[in-house]
């Protein structure tokens, strides 16, 4: 595992990965806010072919659009990030699918959960995103397509836009 963008403070094992989200930091191209971002912690490893990524968040979700999940990325103009996204004072599931503009979506999630399982789906060029409450059962949030590229750095994403920064816990990560 490697990092794109290393956060001053971290701290990890096999199974278990805590952040200290920095402020100021994002990924994001042009879409509604004419800018480009591509400074948020990305802890991945090298996948090739199909694969299914998972891993469990836990996150103290303060400021507007703290965010915590998954990506999977070919380069800084073709990726995928999900998980939880704080917008407008409640946790959302989020999915942002960049082929060079971003297109996001989100959908709220009920009673703001203390944690939540993400996973990421490849089929050939086809990533579908799914969240889950209870860590079995998975719900679909986004299928689409992202690339037909054999290799994709796949791992976990945490970033603080727009407020003073957050600590984040990623447990159980795998990648089958």
């Amino acid at each position: 595992m490697e990092w794109l963008n290393e956060p001053a403070e971290w701290q990890g094992d096999d199974d278990r990965l805590t952040v200290g989200v920095e402020p100021e930091t994002d990924c994001w191209r042009v879409t509604a806010h004419d800018f480009v971002a591509d400074d948020a912690h990305f802890y991945h490893r090298t996948v090739d072919g199909d694969f299914t990524a998972t891993v469990t968040v836990t996150g103290g979700y303060a400021e507007q659009y703290d965010q915590a999940g998954l990506m999977v990325r070919e380069e800084k103009s073709i990726w995928l990030k999900t998980g939880v996204e704080y917008v407008d004072g409640v946790q959302q599931a989020s999915t942002v699918l960049t082929r060079e503009f971003s297109d996001w979506s989100v959908s709220p999630l009920e009673d703001d959960p203390k944690s939540v399982s993400v996973r990421v789906e490849r089929t050939g060029e086809t990533v579908e995103t799914s969240l889950s409450l209870d860590g079995e059962s998975y719900t679909m949030l986004r299928q689409g397509y992202l690339t037909d590229a054999e290799s994709l750095r796949v791992g976990m994403m945490a970033a603080a836009p727009t407020g003073d920064g957050f600590e984040v816990t990623f447990e159980d990560f795998t990648v089958e």
